[in-house]
């Protein structure tokens, strides 16, 4: 990319957002560390409060909730004060969620640490609501998929922080009491594991609570342009009038409410999946979850990896039909997944993640294509809501497991995966669409 590529894809109006841009951006990183430190966490909770894996997806249905929620609302913020305030306030949440882990694990219960997530979260949804149309917005509508593209590409950066502090400074300290061991463990025994697990499991948040602190003042007395362009008066209703109205919009919140579905259950259940496999070849539970972990970070290194070569390729190739091509190949990788019984099955779980890399940001871009620069902020909490994929599909899939589910004798940790294969295929179904009618038929 030559100078002058790089200067179009973050001016506007002739105005450089570098610097705003530059520091935005770092948000992406923050919201991907939260993701991937709190995935493992729906086995670490089973074990700890002695639940099924169903209790243990409560956490990503508390996690993934509080996005739904809070869109909206950012979004009448945002479109009243500015994209650094709705920042400032998602800072703000975001710090007050992951501190709040601390009195959580002092109660010693299950309920305060989800409150904990709910909240963290709808900081979240004011970090993602407010920065991804921020960044869409910081150059030509031509070049902003491209841009959001870029702008993600740093978020897996965020990710392998967490899926690393999650894998060495969380399940790796952790007690190497077994499932089963810790439900024969009596009353006493039980509290004091539970207390030492607890204290292994709060730190990373205790910290990037701090931290966030420190980067909240950091933004707070930077100088950022506000993006007046967008700025509207128009009323809600009449926006989503409008935005109802529009074909591809539609449907690209249906694809990002099944996409994020598919990847929180990829990215949660590989841990089950590992752990059933390698103890079915004699290893301890403990050490299978450990080596499940690795697994997960091969997967998010080549998330990161290929988001960086997928960006590069939309140079090339139109980001649907791109979005078309992965999507196919991750419900061919998935199928893999169910009918393998031994690492080939975990291989394929691995190869989905390359195919996941470009999905997000891209499916966010084209849903944007025509809602215009009044209707954006809105547009973009629609997105941002779509997010709850996240806390309906894991719960399905975790069920399946829980009933022990059997087809053609496989297990049912791999018929479970049923489930995000079908939510790749509507990803498919959706970059094929968009292909269609902006390529081909040119419509909206």
């Amino acid at each position: 990319m030559n100078k002058n590529e790089q200067n179009g894809m973050v001016m506007r109006n002739g105005v450089s957002y570098l610097v705003p841009f530059i520091l935005i951006t770092t948000c992406f990183v923050l919201w991907g560390f939260a993701n991937d430190v709190t995935t493992p966490m729906v086995k670490a909770f089973s074990k700890i409060f002695r639940m099924s894996v169903t209790e243990g997806a409560l956490v990503p249905v508390a996690f993934y909730f509080g996005y739904f929620v809070m869109a909206f609302p950012a979004a009448l913020f945002i479109q009243r004060y500015s994209f650094k305030s709705g920042v400032l306030v998602g800072l703000i949440l975001y710090a007050i969620g992951a501190l709040l882990f601390f009195p959580a694990k002092e109660m010693g219960m299950f309920f305060p640490f989800l409150l904990a997530y709910f909240i963290l979260t709808c900081g979240l949804s004011f970090l993602e609501t407010s920065c991804n149309p921020y960044v869409y917005c910081m150059g030509s509508e031509d070049t902003a998929t491209r841009r959001l593209n870029f702008a993600q590409a740093f978020n897996p950066i965020g990710v392998l922080a967490g899926s690393f502090v999650a894998m060495q400074y969380v399940q790796a300290r952790m007690s190497p009491i077994d499932s089963h061991a810790r439900m024969l463990l009596n009353d006493q025994q039980f509290e004091i594991v539970k207390e030492h697990d607890l204290g292994v499991l709060i730190q990373p948040y205790v910290y990037i609570g701090a931290f966030i602190l420190i980067l909240l003042l950091l933004i707070w007395f930077t100088r950022m342009p506000k993006m007046t362009s967008t700025t509207s008066n128009k009323p809600l209703r009449q926006s989503l009038k409008e935005l109802i109205h529009l074909k591809n919009y539609r449907e690209g919140v249906m694809a990002q409410f099944f996409y994020i579905g598919a990847q929180v259950m990829c990215w949660t259940f590989i841990i089950q999946y590992g752990t059933r496999l390698f103890v079915s070849e004699g290893m301890d539970e403990r050490a299978a979850e450990v080596l499940s972990q690795k697994y997960n970070i091969a997967a998010l290194v080549l998330f990161t990896i290929f988001r960086f070569v997928c960006t590069y390729f939309l140079k090339f190739v139109t980001p649907s039909r791109l979005l078309t091509v992965l999507a196919v190949i991750s419900v061919s990788a998935v199928a893999g997944v169910i009918l393998f019984t031994d690492i080939n099955g975990l291989y394929c779980l691995v190869i989905v993640s390359a195919c996941m890399s470009l999905m997000f940001p891209t499916i966010y871009g084209l849903a944007l294509r025509g809602v215009g620069d009044s209707n954006v902020k809105v547009a973009s909490a629609g997105l941002i809501m779509a997010i709850l994929g996240g806390s309906v599909f894991p719960p399905l899939q975790a069920a399946l497991i829980d009933l022990k589910v059997s087809v053609l004798g496989l297990p049912a940790t791999n018929v479970s995966f049923i489930v995000p294969l079908i939510c790749f295929a509507v990803v498919a179904w959706y970059g094929h669409r968009a292909y269609m009618r902006h390529d081909v038929y040119h419509e909206v």
